[in-house]
């Protein structure tokens, strides 16, 4: 299937690793012309190395960004003023107990996972509307719906992602362009493989958290297993493309079943 994005560039923001580099290379395979960001040159260039070694023709290139910074991401957008695809992915998340997360940690995690998308989007979308096409994806998380008690904090800005998005999306009415969450499950990135790390116990083997996480934490899932990343990446991309025209306002599961609301 022809996705039909050769030619549409497209910023994947935290997609040296995990699930941001599976979207970038989606994107990649599809055509997109891609900016990655990371927060660091090295990791950009090994990022930028990998997707050009299983797609040659591909026009990559990186900036080097923190996204807890505003005055970086105002870099970006000097660097970066005007993209057809905007997939706010980066993120950070830390197990800890609700009572030992000062206000300094609520806060940067609410730089990090919420302002840095209102703050690209801000930017990016009155361009789309202009242009009458775009795609604004928020990687949000099945966490945004039902908050996890071993790191509340983060659960709470997953949902604040959903409310900007929808929010957006309102903005859209008769227009080419569309707004979107993309909710994925647990998956098998980089840095969920150092959170089970620290959920378990030592002396266990990896299989062995995995399989205790998901008969503790997530005895939901009906997939019992992490995602992969390219299966997040996969609709992602798909949300990215014309095809998805007619899916806008949405947040979209790609949760393993976890989540058992019908709704």
């Amino acid at each position: 299937m022809d996705l039909q994005l050769t030619g549409k560039t497209a910023l994947v923001t935290g997609s040296t690793a995990g699930i941001g580099l599976a979207i970038a290379r989606g994107l990649a395979a599809e055509g997109a012309q891609l900016i990655i960001t990371g927060r660091t040159d090295g990791r950009i260039q090994e990022a930028r190395a990998a997707i050009l070694a299983d797609f040659p023709q591909a026009q990559v290139r990186g900036v080097v960004v923190d996204f807890g910074k505003p005055e970086e991401i105002a870099r970006l957008l000097q660097q970066v003023p005007s993209v057809d695809i905007l997939v706010n992915n980066v993120g950070i998340f830390d197990p800890k107990p609700f009572a030992e997360i000062p206000d300094e940690e609520w806060l940067r995690f609410f730089e990090v996972n919420v302002m840095s998308g209102v703050r690209l989007s801000r930017h990016y979308f009155p361009q789309m509307l202009a242009k009458n096409w775009g795609r604004i994806l928020f990687i949000s998380s099945e966490s945004g719906l039902q908050i996890p008690e071993e790191m509340i904090h983060y659960g709470t800005t997953k949902t604040a992602q959903l409310a900007v998005a929808r929010g957006l999306a309102e903005l859209t009415k008769g227009t080419g362009v569309t707004v979107n969450s993309v909710l994925p499950g647990p998956t098998a990135s980089e840095g969920v493989q150092e959170f089970i790390g620290k959920l378990s116990a030592e002396g266990k083997t990896q299989k062995e958290a995995e399989h205790e996480f998901f008969r503790d934490a997530r005895p939901s899932s009906l997939l019992q297993r992490f995602a992969t990343t390219e299966e997040v990446a996969s609709m992602v991309v798909y949300l990215s493309s014309p095809l998805a025209s007619a899916t806008n306002g949405a947040s979209v599961r790609v949760d393993g079943g976890v989540i058992r609301s019908i709704g």
